[in-house]
């Protein structure tokens, strides 16, 4: 089942204005399936093929001669040293709309495109499905709490009878991830320690990162925790969201959160099989904090990358979830699971604008449906989706 997908138009405009475009994002989210459908009668071919990609390296400016322009070229980071070559082919035509270049694998890929392709490129992030566009699918009646709990990847989202097992689903990518992007790409020798430190990440979604003692918990080198931390964050499965410290020097926290940017993937590794014990848990709160975090992060990516992600806390422990910065304004949102905020859930808000002033809307994101004033000019509204239709966020 195709789930129209809200960077598609970003994509056709890109694609006008620029020479190259690189669609990056984890595996699985659709890449390829999306370009098949924005540009059904583009010439595609793929490195991931053996043939394909040992024709690219033995001689790349024949292969990008027989393969013309426009095109697509999946898999890009399995050939890497393409990128110098589409370089010099797109200065000696000219003109944009030549390329297409995809891949799951961000680490060798961007830093091939950072040299070769500076300023000649767009580069576009599709994470998995936002709640907007799960709820504009036909999801068979299905309620929210169940994109919740599964994630936003397409391939949970099939026709009803063709939906794969949750769990299997889930195992089968970890096992996909640890194999190709993990051992074979960055070469980590253990994988059993990798696929633990995984799950402690896990365990820490929507927390201020300790590096020490995940290492310690794990029984790797802080060393090795901060060099396997940049892998999750390259390969697109974990985000991290900086601390907000304007003109607060040391009173401020400056240690990131972590987020991941498939919220059912960060479910499954905590161990929660169903929507029940994951709403029972300690872990709820969090869990809920990250989707909207995780909402808002592909609000920017997709249609204003000018806008800034932050959160804030000082040394008090006062502290808001999320901090929005577009055109100069700051949005403070906090995130409540649950329907009814009361003003005490706007203390990190309120303590907010006594230092940084009024700067315009202030929300508490939860799971109301219509948007109401808990206190005056702070507003609860529905957190399921970024930005919330009936709630202008002057973002």
């Amino acid at each position: 089942m195709w789930i129209e997908r809200t960077l598609r138009s970003e994509l056709e405009t890109c694609f006008r204005q620029f020479p190259v475009v690189v669609l990056t994002g984890p595996r699985q989210v659709g890449k390829t399936s999306l370009l098949d459908k924005t540009f059904p009668r583009m010439t595609y071919v793929s490195l991931d093929s053996g043939s394909a990609a040992e024709s690219a390296r033995s001689d790349p400016v024949s292969f990008l001669e027989r393969l013309g322009s426009p095109a697509i070229i999946d898999e890009i980071q399995y050939v890497p040293e393409l990128l110098r070559f589409i370089k010099a082919r797109v200065d000696a035509v000219g003109g944009n709309g030549h390329y297409l270049l995809s891949g799951s694998q961000s680490f060798p890929l961007m830093h091939g495109v950072s040299e070769s392709l500076a300023g000649r490129a767009a580069v576009l992030t599709l994470s998995g499905l936002s709640g907007a566009e799960w709820m504009a699918s036909d999801t068979q009646g299905l309620p929210w709490e169940e994109f919740f709990f599964r994630g936003s990847y397409p391939a949970l989202w099939a026709a009803a009878s063709d939906s794969p097992s949750r769990d299997r689903w889930y195992q089968g990518y970890v096992a996909t991830y640890l194999e190709r992007d993990i051992r074979n790409v960055i070469k980590v020798a253990r994988l059993r320690d990798f696929e633990r430190f995984l799950r402690a990440m896990a365990a820490l979604t929507g927390q201020m990162l300790n590096l020490a003692h995940v290492a310690r918990d794990v029984g790797i080198a802080p060393s090795t925790a901060g060099q396997w931390l940049q892998v999750l964050v390259a390969s697109h499965q974990v985000f991290l969201l900086e601390p907000y410290h304007r003109s607060m020097g040391k009173r401020l926290v400056k240690t990131p959160k972590l987020y991941f940017l498939d919220h059912g993937l960060a479910h499954y590794l905590c161990g929660y099989s169903s929507y029940r014990s994951l709403r029972e848990s300690p872990h709820a709160g969090a869990f809920f904090e990250n989707y909207v975090v995780g909402q808002w992060l592909r609000h920017r990516d997709w249609t204003n990358p000018r806008m800034g992600l932050w959160f804030w806390r000082d040394q008090s422990g006062n502290e808001v979830d999320l901090v929005i910065e577009a055109d100069g304004r700051l949005v403070p949102v906090e995130i409540k699971l649950k329907e009814r905020p009361d003003p005490a859930d706007a203390r990190g808000i309120r303590r907010f604008m006594e230092l940084y002033g009024s700067p315009g809307p202030a929300g508490i994101a939860c799971l109301t449906r219509e948007p109401w004033e808990p206190l005056a000019g702070i507003h609860a509204f529905d957190g399921r989706v970024a930005p919330s239709p009936g709630f202008n966020f002057g973002v």
